[in-house]
């Protein structure tokens, strides 16, 4: 995310932002133009509070398991997993793992993915993507489990399969989720500082700035494996064969579309333009060539030909300053957003619903009531939109007015 101002950090935490002034000691996000819509009418919606008995530390990630259950699962960045019963009369959630002790959290920094692997109810696996300070900065993917017949998370299971260093506190990306392929997908930030001024987003061999993809169904023994199919697989110039795609500053939550399995990803920008990606397998999504459309140094000419553009982006100012990726809703209470992308800005608070007809992404005009500080758009196991207050602490759903 990129570094805020003062003012801004005052007002609020920006999530992983990471903007040329110095980040937010609280925020893990890093923080053109809008197309004309077709939509003869505008339909209007309001933020509703999910779960108004409950309330979270500093909240990063909604998902749910795929065991049946009508529980959710609740990240806080300061290393606790959270679960409750999906009513909106819960009052209370239990901790599902905690492993606070293991994590360095604050600013960009956390526990900030978590995915559950798509036999969790036979095996019992899950991932999360953390941030740890000792023996020195790095990023940690490991695998925890759910011993038989409970209901919490063994914090001793952990199996570490991939750790990468660090070099700034800011830009660590963070999301992971399992693809329709049955392989594990985890964004990257460009390693932080202003500018990725070690060109990591287009180094291809490192992990930083990119878009991974790995195995896990391999022998306990193996840490991971590489899917066949990656786009660096037995190359001989040295290329890491995880990463997926690359070029991207700080994809701050990422998504997968349930009907047509679109890796939808918000990328936040540096000092002019925030932008929405689609990312497929090897595509170059420009960074720190171009910021979205536009060439980053203004006095560079760079060559775009070979570089994929975005599909949406808008111009930091009255709009926000630190996209947060959002999802394509496939829930069935508003059958207005059907299919539309619905993602928001950290800093201002708005909220748009995107259509997308394969190859040209169009705004809606959908009037969405603002939330506060969105950290994460989250999933039920019926596909329902949540939105995650960063700052309150609280989940909001969409009601139509």
């Amino acid at each position: 995310m990129k570094k805020v101002s003062i003012l801004i950090f005052m007002v609020c935490f920006v999530i992983l932002l990471g903007f040329n002034c110095k980040p937010a000691d609280n925020d893990p996000t890093g923080t053109s133009k809008d197309s004309t819509s077709t939509n003869p009418v505008a339909e209007e919606y309001q933020a509703v509070n999910a779960f108004p008995n409950l309330t979270f530390d500093d909240p990063v990630e909604f998902t749910y398991a795929p065991d049946g259950t009508n529980k959710v699962f609740v990240v806080e960045q300061r290393g606790v997993i959270r679960v409750f019963e999906n009513v909106s009369s819960a009052d209370k959630s239990s901790v599902f793992l905690d492993i606070d002790a293991r994590v360095t959290s604050g600013g960009e920094m956390g526990l900030l993915g978590l995915a559950f692997h798509p036999d969790f109810k036979t095996n019992g696996f899950f991932y999360v993507n953390y941030n740890r300070d000792s023996p020195t900065r790095q990023t940690v993917i490991s695998r925890f489990k759910v011993s038989a017949g409970s209901q919490v998370a063994d914090a001793g299971s952990e199996k570490i399969l991939l750790v990468f260093d660090q070099p700034y506190t800011n830009h660590k990306g963070g999301k992971l989720a399992f693809g329709a392929d049955g392989y594990l997908y985890i964004a990257t930030g460009d390693g932080g500082s202003g500018g990725d001024p070690q060109n990591n987003a287009q180094n291809r061999k490192n992990l930083l700035g990119k878009i991974l993809r790995i195995d896990v169904n391999v022998a306990e023994t193996t840490p991971y494996g590489i899917p066949k199919d990656n786009p660096y697989i037995g190359n001989t110039e040295g290329f890491r064969e995880e990463i997926y795609a690359y070029g991207l500053r700080n994809p701050w939550r990422f998504s997968f579309d349930k009907t047509t399995n679109n890796l939808w990803v918000g990328d936040v920008g540096q000092n002019k333009v925030e932008e929405i990606d689609i990312v497929t397998k090897g595509g170059n999504y420009g960074w720190r060539i171009k910021e979205a459309n536009d060439c980053y140094d203004a006095n560079a000419n760079c060559n775009q030909a070979n570089l994929v553009a975005p599909v949406w982006s808008y111009q930091q100012g009255n709009d926000g300053r630190s996209v947060t990726g959002g999802v394509v809703y496939r829930g069935s209470k508003l059958t207005g957003l059907a299919g539309k992308y619905i993602f928001g800005d950290y800093v201002s608070g708005k909220i748009w619903a995107l259509n997308y007809d394969g190859s040209k992404a169009t705004n809606s005009n959908a009037k969405i009531s603002n939330v506060s500080a969105i950290s994460a758009f989250g999933e039920d196991a019926n596909h329902e939109l949540y939105i995650l207050d960063y700052s309150a602490g609280k989940i909001y759903t969409l009601a139509k007015k």
